[in-house]
């Protein structure tokens, strides 16, 4: 029954998720990455999807005065580009991803990059939480007002297969979504030309009535009342830049030379970016288009430019254009996909989250990660009813609160490395600009926000925080714990633990004798304090010793060939320092080393090899044991020598846990 369970198991999994890809092949990595198009697809659509409520929302809060969204189009498209360039800059000095996390850890300190990568965090689930309740809004801006109770439901469904989707792996994400992405790109450059086009004539118009409503706000709200408006609206707008960090921290999945594939999908964004920011503000105001209840300013755009068309073709192009709109919004929510479970990833190797969350599944993908992502989406999604006017309260203060921080960062690089660097003039006033901007956006926002809900951003940041500093404190002491063991055991007069073998001093090989299969993680007190356990729970037992070590390929390792094959080397060098211990003494000894992305997959798969040799072998292999075990330290902490045993007497081999303690 069970191996039928697993069967079914397996091919549901074949299905929805799909086969196994193998670390170890040379052309994987080309495969799996992404070019500058699928990129842009992929990593640039959540910038790009944030033109749907971006400028609608900046707009609307400009209320009485319309004609002051220029000035604030024309800001947005500034910031725009002087952030691009300023993570542009950012791709070259961090090739292998530089997000926030990486350059706030490398260029200011661990804790700062740690608070990036929290904030990144909150942003990359928020992310995917708006981009999917936009696009459920897009859907039922059509739709008969009876049916939006079921809008939360449609919603939570894009999620869930969302989730499915990045299981499978980033390519395959993204490859369905392309046909979505280019009919969005088409439809809203469509509607931008059109607008701006017909209405040529009204230039002089648009002009008079933005000098004379410049000139109302002033006597209205006085000059900086006026000013306050456009920074307000500026400020609720600033989902708009949320999608730029995004390419420099996923430069890991894209194609050879992957600088210039970045730079070249951060132009794509960029471009893409401005021209529906400052399109769509134009639009708005051409059309004279008024927020209505129920219904989103693109859909009102659409409705005052297809009204004079024949009745079949207007209301086709429009249910076209809005789904795309739809579309694209879940196409947005790929960038938390992608990118929330790789700063994951990176925290959890660093040890300020739990390193099962940097293991690759057979898809090589970052499974836990992106169901970690998906999970926390869900909630959110519950909790505020897919309410987008909400959701884009809670959004984008933490974006910022990393763009300050990568911002500070390469300014603070630039300065003190400023004799190697000729040009470091032009790279400090890129980066400098940035961070005045970021820290001024982030200021009024967080003001303008906090009492709206804002406060709830930072308090879930800030628990965030706290939390890791709680598994980092506790990786730090099992840390110290482990190096006092490896002092000990190393320190320790060898024979006093590893007798002499007094049978065969020759250290040939018998295979019918007694085996101890050892399983090991590097050559550390951990391994020898296990091997010394055998030597004092089976004296004189065992005359042959297997090490078996199995080297895990996780998202650290899995960035290029050349990491790959130093893993393997140095799992090659540690099985032989055992090998050579034993022999030294009179044992027969070999090593067995292997790469792979799941421990006790690969050590299930080598145990019958092993025993065809040595028919006597018994598994053996060390577990810490700590002072106070709790859920806690369970979390925290791969117990791989359960799940091996368990998979090996599944199979009838035998095999022995020690316990080492801390």
């Amino acid at each position: 029954m069970r191996n039928r369970l697993r069967k079914t198991s397996n091919i549901f999994k074949r299905i929805f998720i799909g086969k196994s890809l193998n670390p170890l092949d040379k052309g994987i990595l080309h495969h799996v990455s992404l070019i500058a198009f699928f990129a842009w697809v992929g990593l640039g659509s959540d910038g790009l999807s944030s033109s749907v409520y971006g400028p609608a929302e900046a707009f609307t809060t400009l209320q009485h005065y319309p004609y002051l969204a220029i000035f604030v189009a024309l800001a947005s498209v500034f910031t725009i580009f002087v952030i691009s360039q300023s993570y542009s800059q950012i791709i070259e000095k961090f090739p292998h991803g530089g997000g926030g996390y990486v350059v706030a850890s490398k260029l200011l300190s661990p804790t700062m990059g740690m608070i990036s990568g929290s904030a990144l965090l909150i942003d990359y689930v928020l992310t995917i939480t708006i981009s999917i309740a936009s696009g459920a809004d897009a859907i039922f801006s059509f739709l008969p007002p009876e049916w939006h109770q079921y809008k939360i439901m449609v919603a939570l469904i894009g999620i869930f297969i969302l989730i499915i989707l990045n299981l499978r792996g980033a390519k395959e994400s993204v490859t369905p979504l392309i046909p979505i992405f280019l009919v969005f790109i088409g439809t809203h450059a469509f509607v931008i030309l059109y607008a701006l086009i017909h209405h040529t004539n009204g230039l002089g118009e648009v002009i008079h009535n933005t000098h004379a409503q410049v000139r109302q706000a002033s006597a209205d709200l006085g000059v900086l009342g006026m000013l306050f408006l456009i920074l307000r609206g500026y400020s609720m707008g600033a989902g708009t830049y949320t999608g730029i960090e995004a390419i420099s921290n996923g430069v890991a999945i894209l194609r050879e030379p992957r600088v210039q594939t970045a730079k070249r999908t951060m132009l794509y964004m960029t471009l893409s970016l401005s021209f529906m920011v400052i399109g769509l503000m134009l639009a708005y105001i051409f059309l004279n288009i008024v927020p209505h209840a129920g219904k989103t300013l693109n859909a009102l755009l659409l409705e005052g430019i297809t009204q004079s068309w024949p009745v079949p073709f207007g209301h086709i192009f429009t249910l076209i254009t809005l789904v795309s709109e739809a579309a694209i919004l879940f196409v947005a929510a790929q960038t938390g996909f992608f990118d929330g479970p790789r700063v994951l990833s990176n925290m959890a190797l660093d040890r300020w989250f739990p390193s099962k969350f940097a293991m690759l599944s057979d898809r090589l993908v970052t499974q836990k990660g992106v169901l970690m992502m998906g999970i926390a989406a869900l909630i959110t999604m519950v909790l505020t009813h897919g309410s987008v006017e909400f959701l884009i309260v809670l959004y984008s203060i933490n974006v910022f609160i990393t763009f300050v921080l990568s911002q500070w960062g390469m300014t603070k690089f630039w300065i003190e490395k400023r004799k190697q660097y000729k040009d470091w003039i032009q790279k400090v006033l890129i980066n400098g600009t940035g961070l005045i901007l970021t820290v001024c956006i982030l200021v009024s926002m967080i003001i303008l926000k906090f009492n709206q809900g804002g406060w709830i951003t930072l308090l879930m940041t800030g628990s965030l925080i706290g939390l890791m500093m709680l598994i980092k404190r506790h990786y730090l002491n099992t840390a110290i714990q482990l190096r006092k063991l490896d002092k000990i055991m190393t320190q320790m007069n060898t024979p006093e633990f590893i007798p002499t073998n007094p049978v065969n001093l020759q250290g040939a090989c018998n295979p019918k004798d007694r085996t101890a299969v050892l399983l090991v993680n590097g050559f550390t007190g951990l391994g020898l304090h296990t091997l010394s356990q055998i030597h004092e729970a089976f004296p004189g037992i065992y005359t042959n010793f297997v090490f078996l070590q199995v080297g895990l390929i996780d998202a650290g390792i899995f960035k290029g060939e050349d990491e790959v094959e130093r893993l393997q080397r140095k799992s090659q060098t540690d099985i032989q320092r055992y090998v050579d211990l034993m022999t030294s003494y009179g044992y027969y000894a070999e090593g067995i080393s292997i790469s792979g992305l799941d421990i006790a997959e690969e050590i299930t798969n080598a145990a019958p090899n092993i025993l065809g040799k040595f028919p006597h072998a018994i598994f053996f292999g060390g577990q810490l044991v700590f002072p106070e075990d709790s859920l806690f330290t369970k979390w925290l902490h791969n117990s791989v020598v359960f799940t091996v045993q368990e998979k090996l007497y599944r199979k009838g081999i035998p095999f022995m846990i020690l316990p080492v303690r801390v």
